[in-house]
């Protein structure tokens, strides 16, 4: 009876302090000086490419087929990093390109720790947007009209919402949830509504929202309000 009580406290203890060494874990604060290392050199070692290669210096891109990056919430691009792997059981990430094809990023986040995405999101959360997109069409006022009218009130034939409502009036997004459109690449964008609308960005709420929402839209309506969007302030 002795020897069935020892191990019943022994594995007790056992559980109990791999418990506290999982909550230890998620209690590490995010290194953001480790994610700027990260975010500028990688890791050749590992695969992990130097994310300011694409992002751009501090998270601001120059590239318009990729996003800017500063600023953004560290739960959300922590969220969005995580989307880019390859779930156990699956055979594709639910972030693809617009045309169904792997993005360049599941293979570097593949790579990538739960530490690496806290401590590079910790670090891009901390920089600024200081060479935000503007809008390319500004001069073709049917386009901005069109744009502004999705932006502002949708299109409700159609059961699509403002995109204000959720990204608010001004562009800045809310906080973990909705990203900020304000300044982004309008080229972008529209690759990201051409993705929602062909099912290319998946699992998890908003994606799925915004997926059936991008489907009610013609592509000239999405060219339109990506548009708009970048130039919204």
């Amino acid at each position: 009876m002795k020897q069935v009580f020892s191990k019943v406290v022994l594995a007790s203890g056992l559980v109990m302090g791999l418990a506290a060494g999982a909550v230890q874990a998620q209690n590490v604060k995010p290194d953001a000086k480790r994610g700027e290392t990260l975010y500028t050199q990688g890791d050749a070692q590992r695969g992990i490419l130097a994310c300011v290669a694409c992002h751009g210096e501090k998270g601001n891109s120059v590239i318009a087929m990729y996003p800017h990056v500063a600023g953004l919430p560290a739960g959300y691009v922590v969220s969005q990093l995580k989307k880019f792997q390859i779930p156990a059981g699956q055979t594709k990430a639910a972030r693809m390109n617009a045309d169904g094809s792997p993005t360049a990023m599941t293979a570097i986040v593949g790579q990538m720790t739960d530490a690496d995405m806290n401590d590079l999101a910790a670090y891009v959360s901390q920089q600024k947007l200081e060479k935000p997109a503007f809008a390319k069409e500004a001069a073709n006022l049917d386009l901005v009209h069109r744009g502004r009218e999705i932006w502002r009130a949708g299109i409700p034939s159609r059961n699509v919402p403002a995109c204000a409502s959720c990204h608010g009036a001004d562009g800045k997004g809310m906080p973990e949830q909705f990203p900020f459109l304000s300044g982004q690449h309008p080229e972008y964008i529209l690759a990201q509504l051409q993705a929602f609308a062909e099912g290319h960005r998946t699992h998890g709420g908003t994606e799925n929202m915004m997926g059936t929402i991008a489907n009610r839209m013609s592509n000239a309506d999405m060219k339109a309000v990506a548009d708009y969007a970048a130039g919204v302030r």
